[in-house]
């Protein structure tokens, strides 16, 4: 498979990392093949929650809606607790990524479990610091997996987002 390393996007708010995804299902885009990456929650007043119900995770509190709907659109949804991040939710290719990594113990230099996984899709360490940190002030990372062809049709229809590379 012609495979390329994945570009990644990094969005201010959930909505603007939703629409995003929205706009590349629209355009034909196979949304199973994106991993996003967030925080998903605040302090608040109002309880946060994650549980499974049968094969998917269910969520309330002020975000809720946002994740119960990315998770209805991209595979393998996850909450891990991350040292130096925090809770963070994911869903997408990335997951499985970060699970290898977890289960292999892999540690790449001084890069999180996170780090180690965006490492194995062909990050440079770089920009794994620059996504780890975005993570870190509560911003969203679109990671786009695939064929070079699907990789530069993502690009082309996120060239007129508010993402950040």
């Amino acid at each position: 498979m012609d495979q390329m390393i994945s570009p990644v996007y990094i969005f201010a708010t959930h909505t603007e990392a939703e629409n995003a995804i929205r706009t590349l299902s629209r355009s034909g885009f196979d949304v199973k093949k994106l991993s996003l990456i967030g925080k998903g929650y605040h302090s608040e007043e109002q309880p946060v929650g994650f549980y499974t119900a049968g094969d998917r995770i269910k969520v309330w509190g002020t975000r809720g809606a946002f994740w119960g709907a990315i998770w209805g659109l991209l595979v393998g949804p996850a909450i891990f607790l991350m040292p130096g991040i925090g809770l963070v939710a994911m869903a997408g290719p990335l997951v499985a990524m970060l699970v290898g990594a977890l289960e292999g113990a892999v540690a790449v230099g001084s890069v999180s479990a996170l780090g180690a996984a965006l490492t194995q899709s062909g990050l440079p360490y770089d920009q794994i610091i620059k996504f780890e940190a975005a993570l870190k002030v509560d911003k969203y990372v679109l990671m786009v997996h695939g064929t070079a062809a699907e990789v530069e049709h993502a690009r082309s229809v996120l060239s007129e987002s508010v993402a950040t590379t």
